[in-house]
């Protein structure tokens, strides 16, 4: 393919380097402008028409672009591909010149791969090349996800193995992907109103099936029927129950919960009868509660959980060795715990990586991600959280998407990176490749000292609500309306478009509020006006 790729000045040494790695014919134009978003498709159409050796200037002795060596037969060109950061439609180059015109990579450093790729891609004239490639890649990810379970006779195969059973009627177990079980702390102390929204939040979020937490020390069992028949009629996962009282795991099985956490060596012999004659699977430990034991070694933990597998082998289970907060008892212990369970058994293991990450001072995405991997080595088939705290905010989705992602790398043998989804949210998957722009003006350092002056027009309240950015409008203290959105651009459009600012200053204010507010709902962190989003790492 013969391809004319039209850049800027700054990004030329790139383009060209990046290019000349290509299998194809690949001529590289630059334009006499600095920065490659400055470019039109008008301003481009004209470059090209000056370079064009069949072009109206080609005989014009005195153009400034008589050079040969610059000059080009556009005709012969099967297509061009402009800079990704042109923000408008490039469209408009096709029809002026013919060639078919799309948009490049918005970063230089990826031109390589879209040039590798492009026989492949289904170019676009609005949306950028790498864009395109991510979601040519996420695509082909989710739809082998969703091939996968879809596959009703390839499931009833693989559930005939004793390591996959059936929790309701969805299958769990080391074939299949990792489910997340979401749990709702503290249910019984919720209305039914709060306990469905709850639910209903992780169901979105990518939760397969919905705990109800229970309370330690206390007997509410009344309260289980309700709960379950709430969530039974308004979900379509697995409901389970976490509790280590009879009582209450008695009331949960009549009620029809799909699984119960959790029998133990102090629980077992009350409760089996129960989960028997309903047939509904149950997380084991390797503890004896009633009687205050926890086993001390990685051998004791596994040999309690096995001799507890023995004595519950007329259910199917899975086995929660028990994952420790880092520097409590410890965490490479029941890692390793977990793998030695797994080479002598089969049984699905439960994997509670909310022990971890409810206490540990640090973000959860980087967290859920390298834990759900190391749960995929191990073997395990249920990943546990509850979202408790505020830098656990988000746990679900993140443990869901690392699902997918450890499922995609199992099944090609590969290590999770350039899978197609990823939960790389605070910074980049790769370096960045600066360009340096050298001028030659004064450089003015920025101070903060400009005074605020009221604006006539009026102010604003802005917060963050349900994942939308609102902001209230207030005239002589009284609000007037309220305008929201989920993009600060839509809320100041609007403001714009009503006249509600008439102050450079206020303008400037608000579109910075707005943004952070918009970076806000987008990662979960709390929205404050006028308080910085982060803070420093100490």
């Amino acid at each position: 393919m013969k391809v004319l790729i039209v850049t800027a000045k700054l990004a030329s040494t790139l383009v060209k380097r990046e290019s000349a790695k290509s299998k194809h014919e690949i001529r590289v134009h630059v334009v006499n402008t600095p920065i490659a978003a400055f470019l039109t498709p008008k301003k481009i159409v004209k470059e090209l028409r000056n370079h064009d050796i069949n072009g109206v200037y080609n005989e014009d002795s005195s153009d400034k672009h008589s050079d040969l060596h610059d000059r080009f037969d556009l005709k012969s060109y099967d297509i061009i591909l402009t800079p990704g950061l042109i923000r408008k439609d490039v469209s408009h180059i096709t029809n002026e010149t013919g060639i078919k015109t799309y948009k490049g990579p918005t970063d230089a450093a990826d031109l390589a791969i879209v040039l590798e790729m492009i026989d492949k891609l289904d170019l676009s004239p609005n949306v950028p090349a790498d864009k395109l490639i991510e979601e040519e890649l996420r695509k082909h990810a989710l739809l082998f996800i969703e091939n996968f379970e879809q596959d009703k006779e390839n499931k009833l195969k693989l559930l005939k193995k004793p390591e996959n059973i059936l929790v309701g009627s969805l299958p769990v177990g080391q074939d299949f992907p990792m489910r997340v079980l979401a749990e709702i702390a503290n249910a019984p102390f919720l209305t039914d109103s709060e306990l469905l929204e709850r639910a209903q939040y992780f169901v979105r979020s990518g939760a397969d099936m919905v705990d109800i937490g229970m309370v330690a020390g206390e007997t509410l069992d009344e309260r289980i029927p309700g709960m379950v028949k709430l969530l039974k009629n308004n979900l379509d996962v697995a409901v389970s129950i976490d509790s280590l009282n009879p009582v209450e795991i008695k009331s949960a099985v009549e009620s029809g919960v799909d699984m119960v956490l959790s029998l133990d060596h102090g629980n077992c012999e009350e409760v089996i009868p129960y989960l028997e004659d309903k047939n509904i699977p149950a997380v084991i430990l390797p503890t004896d509660f009633s009687k205050n034991w926890v086993p001390e070694t990685v051998d004791d933990r596994v040999k309690s959980i096995e001799e507890l597998r023995q004595r519950c082998n007329k259910i199917d289970v899975l086995a929660d060795l028990i994952l420790d907060p880092i520097n409590s008892r410890s965490i490479v212990d029941s890692i390793m715990a977990c793998y030695k369970f797994k080479e002598k058994n089969r049984e699905p293991v439960f994997f509670g990586v909310g022990n971890v990450t409810e206490l540990l001072d640090s973000d959860s995405t980087g967290v859920n991600a390298l834990l759900g991997g190391i749960a995929m080595e191990l073997g395990a088939s249920v990943l546990f959280t509850p979202e408790e705290s505020g830098k656990t905010i988000g746990s679900v989705k993140e443990l869901s998407i690392t699902s997918d992602m450890m499922f995609l790398a199992k099944n090609r043998g590969s290590i999770p990176k350039d899978l197609g989804i990823n939960i790389v949210l605070f910074k980049d998957k790769k370096k960045p490749q600066q360009i340096i722009e050298s001028i030659d003006v004064p450089v003015v350092g920025g101070e903060e000292n400009y005074t605020f002056k009221h604006d006539p027009a009026g102010s604003f309240k802005i917060f963050v609500e349900d994942g939308q950015i609102k902001a209230v409008h207030y005239l002589k203290m009284e609000p007037q309306i309220a305008i929201e959105g989920k993009t600060a651009k839509a809320v100041y459009d609007e403001i714009l478009k009503r006249g509600l600012i008439s102050r450079m200053e206020h303008a400037t204010y608000l579109g910075s509020e707005l943004e952070r507010a918009e970076i806000a709902s987008k990662t979960g962190k709390n929205y404050i006006q006028d308080f910085p989003l982060f803070k420093k790492i100490y």
